[in-house]
């Protein structure tokens, strides 16, 4: 089976649950071929495995006009009727507006450059993960290059703006849609058209459990740890105010912030502005290797997050025994079981937030049981390989189903 894998950027340090899938499908005997709209920047290289990739990687933009002409020309003259239902169809999906028709006109010219790669190359299936423009590109790519597609919908964002990005259309048209968890397919069923519904299926994103030696926790906590994008929606101001709270009964306390992005200036001066900054280290994206080296000195791990699908950081977390407090949103108590491997808060409560935190740090009896719990956890649901095996049956079925008709 030779198949495509598109995202609007790859590899990124933000998406290596992508890249992990892309290795563990390779492992299979499934010949991966990777496909990017942009290229990513120098910063998101974090790691050997992001650079192997991206030196693998296929770029749509920038475009070269020659390759351009080459691919949409030979797309017209072997199939106009293919090619200007294409059109009607990039008319039929497009935004509101002369702004939404440009842009989905250029989502048109990639569509028309990787349906040219997928039949040069004899992929036969494409695969997208995330629902909006890079999910665009790929369902009209599949319909040029006359190739079923599938995509992984994670949310939540995409379902703030499920009509602009015709998630009803896209899903009616995938061969099977890939939902990282019950409150994603739920939230697809609801704008899907019902007979669509069964090719929902739920198969989660998954770490390797086996790459996280489990903390012991023996003494009274002093580490905090954050790894993801520093967006203020993240809820890092909640944990900041939190950590201003903590700090006079914990003159030990540190909190690690692993990640970057667009409010990390704001950030930083936020925390000088609550007299936290010299207990807050911000060492930017991390390898993999850099992570797992961070989790092994954390006691507790916190994402107070206002808007998540599944987090990948939490399961690593988890993997690696350390106890998690994070927000009571989306399809995290699927992952986190109030009380038993970590706590729930409501989103923007920074006094619960600062009492779970206090109440894990004083006790590391409470954090070992939850620890061992969160791995056990993470071993039985969201094992890396054991979804991906699950990814696997649902591209074989669907790839037999084709071949047969």
């Amino acid at each position: 089976m030779r198949i495509g894998y598109l995202t609007g950027t790859y590899p990124r340090a933000t998406d290596t649950f992508i890249q992990r899938e892309v290795f563990t499908l390779r492992d299979l005997g499934v010949e991966v071929r990777t496909f990017s709209v942009r290229r990513p920047s120098a910063s998101q290289l974090v790691g050997e495995e992001q650079r192997q990739e991206r030196d693998r990687t296929t770029y749509l933009l920038p475009p070269q006009l020659p390759q351009l002409l080459t691919a949409h020309l030979g797309l017209l003259l072997k199939n106009p009727r293919r090619y200007l239902g294409g059109l009607k169809l990039t008319v039929q999906t497009r935004q509101p507006g002369l702004r939404g028709l440009l842009y989905q006109l250029v989502y048109f010219i990639e569509a028309g450059l990787l349906a040219h790669h997928l039949q040069r190359e004899q992929i036969e299936h494409l695969h997208n993960h995330l629902g909006d423009s890079s999910c665009t590109v790929a369902m009209l790519a599949a319909h040029l290059g006359d190739r079923p597609y599938s995509f992984t919908l994670h949310g939540p964002y995409i379902f703030y703006e499920p009509y602009r990005w015709r998630l009803d259309t896209k899903i009616e048209r995938a061969k099977f849609v890939v939902c990282i968890s019950h409150f994603c397919r739920s939230q697809a069923m609801y704008f899907a058209p019902f007979p669509s519904w069964i090719k929902l299926h739920i198969i989660h994103c998954g770490v390797d459990p086996d790459q996280f030696q489990p903390v012991h926790h023996n003494k009274p906590g002093s580490n905090l740890l954050y790894v993801g994008r520093l967006s203020a929606a993240k809820g890092l101001p909640i944990l900041l105010n939190s950590l201003a709270q903590l700090q006079g009964d914990y003159p030990d306390l540190r909190l690690t912030v692993v990640g970057d992005g667009e409010d990390r200036q704001l950030l930083e001066q936020f925390a000088r502005q609550r007299g936290v900054s010299d207990r807050v280290l911000f060492v930017g994206y991390q390898s993999q290797t850099e992570v797992r080296a961070a989790m092994a000195q954390t006691d507790v791990f916190v994402l107070p997050s206002f808007a998540e699908g599944v987090p990948v950081s939490l399961m690593e977390a988890m993997a690696a025994g350390v106890p998690v407090v994070t927000t009571r949103i989306a399809g995290i108590s699927e992952l986190v079981d109030d009380g038993i491997n970590g706590y729930l808060v409501s989103p923007g409560d920074s006094d619960a937030l600062t009492a779970k935190i206090a109440q894990l740090l004083d006790n590391p009896t409470v954090r070992a049981e939850f620890g061992a719990a969160g791995r056990q956890k993470v071993i039985a649901e969201f094992n890396l390989a054991q979804e991906v095996d699950r990814l696997h049956e649902v591209l074989v079925e669907s790839f037999n189903r084709t071949k047969s008709v």
